[in-house]
Parts: C-alpha cells; sequence; structure tokens
C-alpha cells in the first residue's frame, strides 16, 4: 500500500509539471516559487496550533485545487501558477512521507511522526 501511494504522489506531481508546460511561463519558475508554500511554517513561532493551521491551509490540495480551477476559468495565469505550485509542492511533500500537521506539534502528522523518530511510513 505504501508504493501505491507513493505512486499516486508522483503520478499527481508529474500532472502538475504537465500542466505548467502550458502556462506562460519560463522552465525555471516552477523551481523558483516551488519551496513558497513552506513558508507557512512561520505560523509556528505563534505556536503549534496555529503552525498546524497555516501550515495545512497552504499544504491541502483541494486549496490548490480551487485556485488552479479559478485561475483557468477567470483567465489568470497567475492564479493558475499559484494552484499548480501548491498541487506540485503538496505532492512531493507527501511523496516524500510529510503529511497535514496536527496542533500537538510538527512532527505529529497524519502520516505518523516525522523528525528523529524517521520520517514517517505511509500507511
Amino acid at each position: 500500500m505504501k508504493n501505491l501511494l507513493k505512486i499516486e504522489e508522483l503520478a499527481e506531481l508529474l500532472l502538475a509539471v504537465a500542466v505548467f508546460a502550458h502556462l506562460p511561463y519560463a522552465w525555471w519558475v516552477l523551481p523558483a516559487c516551488f519551496l513558497l508554500p513552506d513558508l507557512s511554517m512561520l505560523g509556528y513561532l505563534a505556536g503549534p496550533r496555529l503552525g498546524a493551521l497555516s501550515y495545512n491551509l497552504l499544504h491541502h490540495k483541494a486549496l490548490a485545487v480551487a485556485c488552479g480551477l479559478a485561475g483557468w476559468l477567470l483567465g489568470a495565469p497567475a492564479l493558475l501558477l499559484a494552484g499548480v505550485v501548491l498541487f506540485a509542492h503538496a505532492a512531493f511533500d507527501r511523496l516524500l512521507g510529510y503529511g497535514l500537521k496536527y496542533p500537538t506539534s510538527f512532527q505529529h502528522t497524519h502520516l505518523g511522526r516525522t523528525g528523529r523518530a524517521g520520517v514517517a511510513p505511509v500507511a
């Protein structure tokens, strides 16, 4: 099951790259923007509850899809780019075993624990 889920995340990442290839941006824009969703970790400066909320908001694939769809329907390439970046980043994180956060701590995710105990197995 673990490998099946990783293949699914890889397919989603490749889908995001394929959509990006049709956008009016240079190739380097995707790698340049790829880590921007991780700025949401700054919410942890205000505590684990707000940190988990801000992190999960920018790592939720439904937000990414909604953002990308809105960009497509409105003819707004920048909004579509934001959705693609969010989707690609979230898929890549899940591929590595990092999940959405619980408000208890940064290491407590929906995929298990991360950190010194090791990256959580995708179950």
